[in-house]
């Protein structure tokens, strides 16, 4: 215990001849003790909780119902009488010191010193002055003033007295706490009265003005939070992705394992990751304090939200480059006499301005060569855009194409500028980025239902097709679609949630941002199959020729279809203008994640750097920037293949599974759920705690085992990769992965003691570890510490 927290407070002692004549009684034990409270001057950690136990051992009937008070019930039921006892000792000890309401900290050692001197002084003269003793002659006060020690594992049994007690009346600034009265039997069978201290941040009144002072940065409004988690959550993938799995994976019946695995996997572990950075107000590595071993997960949770900001973030630049290319007079890739286009190259799409081209009739193709990759649109994003045609693959990367490097930079200045401030700026940007989309899609899905087809497209949709849910690669895609969404594991909802007040309701917003992530990916659904049916008429082909998922879809397929729009320019500027703003708030949360965990992390240190903040984020920008650009070369596209097969695939599931196994088992869902209780004032249900324990790991594990038994092999297109190009991704994965049991071995090494003792040490939160030096008790050794559901 620091000694700048907590000093040693001498009580007065009782006279030993007394102590011996009265050694086989029993009486109850009465505590009068009256404090005054002063407002501290002292600065908290951030922290909600530091919680400190005082065990008091004490003669008290074993039938007697264990009870819990608060402290205000306790030492504050009558201030009047507090402070005419305090007049009554002053007048009887002849002790006419006080210490000033408004003294500094630093002259409460001084003032109470002299408090306690005078009540000594007296009982010299009166041996009958004491009511009781401890062992250490300390006693915790319950405010982390700077007089009081709690108690360790000593204690005395206290003995009757005739005589009337005085009381050590101590006035000083002090920290706010609430204590709660406990009576607990040891192993020794000793009955003991536990006083718990817990900082008012943790259980106190949420308008009290008695909280405790935290510097750490807050979000200006729950709605910016709000705001940004679901920015985060709703990203490219429920464009891209989730209307494909739709399609593919049986229709209207996919719904039934995706509602599935996002009520029993991701949901609870979304809600876990929100609490966990409410609660202890700190970042992805930081946080882990509860648990030291698997402190691990923290890092390899912000290494993945690195390695994924090297390759996310360039989507965006291409959705850039996109942007910038519709603004001509005339789309570039409405029609096939552009420089970059080959002879293979065919307009599937009739214009409706009337304009005609010779190049319409489909030339024919081998099964090698799909022809959705000669329209212009595919020609235009491949030969164009990524100039891929002039790379022999991942050995020929070239030079970066100097346009998108434009196109990048304005991206990574934009994610800056929202990230430099903190959650102070980036929680008035979310409020355009996370709106926008929803206003976009809806004008996208009115003037797609306009179109010939696309009622076709919309059935095609939902259709469904109950014979697919017997198939394993349906739940696989289920739960992979659903935990890579919602994006546990990741640390950024934990992050964000670091930010925010004590008492905000975490659990609404946890099932708000669920909701409307679910319901985007379902309506962004009827967005794009409005528009692929209409392409499937137009075509004359059946709708399994068009339909496709990732940047296929919304770089090819799609500009294709809005392409041959009365005012098309329009249209194309507003769906890339959306991918934009899905993509930035998604890429400010893996940044954000970075940022605050390793500031957090090394807060001594970033606080002695002035401007800390926004220099660490200037070189963190400009890290991933300099890694991104290497997919921005004419190979670059297999780089970013490679990139997002292994960044963020079964390292992203790993960090989630050790997260709930890290929480649930060994920090414990008894004290879980009693976070959960100071926080929100309500205890989770048996739903939550099953799934927290059970469900939740069980999916996660079947989804590593699936994908580690039946991978998919590495390819993109027609090129195959060589076998060193997996090795380089498997070693970008366990870099991510293997931190976690690197950290766990070298928390062990550095615990003092036996392994035993090391063990305890790293599987016992940092605010318990004084108690357990102390005590040598270690709850997490017991049964029904693993057993608690």
């Amino acid at each position: 215990m620091s000694s700048g927290e907590s000093e040693n407070l001498p009580l007065t002692t009782i006279n030993k001849e007394e102590k011996e004549n009265h050694e086989n009684e029993e009486v109850e034990d009465v505590h009068d003790i009256h404090l005054l409270q002063n407002t501290s001057s002292e600065n908290h950690n951030g922290s909600p909780t530091d919680d400190k136990i005082i065990s008091i051992q004490t003669s008290v009937p074993k039938n007697r119902r264990k009870v819990s008070k608060s402290i205000s019930d306790i030492f504050f039921r009558n201030k009047k009488r507090a402070k005419r006892q305090k007049n009554n000792d002053i007048k009887e000890n002849g002790n006419g010191q006080t210490v000033d309401k408004n003294s500094n900290p630093e002259k409460c050692n001084e003032s109470s010193a002299k408090s306690v001197d005078g009540v000594n002084e007296n009982n010299q003269n009166s041996k009958a002055s004491n009511q009781h003793s401890t062992s250490t002659s300390t006693f915790d006060d319950g405010y982390e003033s700077c007089n009081s020690t709690p108690l360790g594992s000593g204690s005395t049994k206290h003995k009757p007295h005739t005589n009337t007690a005085s009381n050590v009346v101590i006035s000083c600034p002090l920290r706010k706490k609430d204590l709660h009265v406990q009576i607990e039997e040891d192993e020794k069978g000793f009955e003991s009265l536990i006083l718990s201290t817990t900082s008012s941040q943790a259980e106190g009144d949420p308008d009290s003005s008695c909280d405790i002072e935290d510097h750490r940065e807050t979000w200006a409004s729950n709605a910016d939070f709000l705001l940004s988690i679901i920015g985060f959550a709703v990203d490219l993938a429920n464009v891209w992705r989730f209307p494909y799995l739709c399609y593919k994976n049986g229709g209207g019946a996919f719904l039934v394992p995706y509602l599935l695995m996002l009520v029993f996997g991701a949901l609870p572990l979304f809600y876990m990751e929100l609490v966990l950075g409410q609660f202890n107000r700190l970042g992805p590595i930081s946080v882990w304090k509860i648990c030291p071993l698997f402190k691990g997960v923290g890092f390899c949770a912000v290494l993945v939200a690195f390695f994924v900001s090297f390759y996310y973030n360039v989507i965006i630049a291409w959705s850039v480059y996109f942007l910038a290319s519709s603004v001509h007079s005339e789309l570039p890739w409405l029609h096939c006499n552009n420089t970059w286009n080959t002879k293979l190259c065919w307009e599937s799409m009739i214009s409706d301005d009337g304009f005609e081209n010779v190049t319409r009739i489909r030339p024919e193709f081998n099964d090698s060569t799909p022809t959705n990759r000669h329209t212009p649109a595919s020609e235009f994003f491949s030969r164009s855009v990524l100039e891929m045609h002039t790379s022999a693959g991942l050995h020929d990367l070239g030079y970066p194409k100097w346009e998108l490097v434009v196109c990048l930079f304005i991206v990574y200045t934009t994610l800056y500028i929202s990230l430099f401030k903190g959650v102070k700026s980036s929680g008035k940007v979310v409020w355009v980025t996370a709106t926008m989309p929803y206003v976009v899609l809806t004008i996208l899905l009115i003037r797609g239902l306009m179109l010939p087809g696309s009622g076709k497209g919309i059935s095609y949709y939902l259709q469904p097709k109950l014979s697919k849910l017997k198939e394993t690669q349906v739940w696989v895609d289920a739960a992979v679609q659903i935990f890579f969404s919602v994006g546990a594991g990741f640390g950024v909802h934990l992050s964000y949630a670091s930010y925010n007040t004590f008492h905000n309701n975490c659990y609404r917003d946890c099932l708000v941002t669920s909701i409307v992530n679910s319901f985007t990916s379902f309506f962004s659904g009827f967005v794009i199959f409005t528009y692929l049916g209409y392409m499937s008429y137009k075509q004359g082909v059946d709708i399994d020729e068009v339909a496709t998922d990732g940047p296929g879809l919304v770089f090819q397929v799609y500009p294709e279809a809005v392409a041959t729009l009365p005012g098309s320019n329009i249209w194309s500027m507003l769906f890339f203008f959306m991918l934009i703003m899905l993509g930035l708030d998604s890429g400010m949360g893996g940044l954000e994640c970075v940022i605050t965990g390793v500031m957090d992390e090394f807060s001594g240190f970033f606080k002695e750097i002035r401007f800390s903040r926004e220099a660490f984020t200037l070189g963190i920008i400009l890290v991933s920037f300099s890694v991104a650009l290497v997919n921005l070369t004419p190979g670059g596209i297999y780089m970013f293949h490679l990139f997002d097969t292994y960044a963020a695939g079964i390292s992203l599931l790993t960090s989630a599974l050790f997260e709930a196994i890290a929480v649930s088992w060994f920090y414990g869902l008894n004290k879980f759920t009693q976070d959960i209780d100071a926080m929100l004032g309500i205890k989770p249900g048996l739903y939550w705690r099953i799934c927290w324990k059970f469900v939740s790991p069980s999916f996660i594990i079947g989804v590593i085992l699936f994908g580690l038994i039946f991978p998919d092999p590495l390819k993109y297109e027609d090129y195959d990769y060589p076998g060193w190009a997996e090795g380089v991704g498997w070693c970008l994965a366990l870099a991510s992965i293997l931190m976690i049991p690197l950290t766990a071995i070298w928390q062990l090494l550095k615990a003092p003691g036996t392994f035993k003792e090391k063990l305890a040490i790293c599987i016992t939160p940092v605010d318990e570890h004084e108690y357990l030096r102390e005590t040598k008790l270690v709850s997490r050794f017991k049964a029904k510490h693993w057993l608690y559901v």
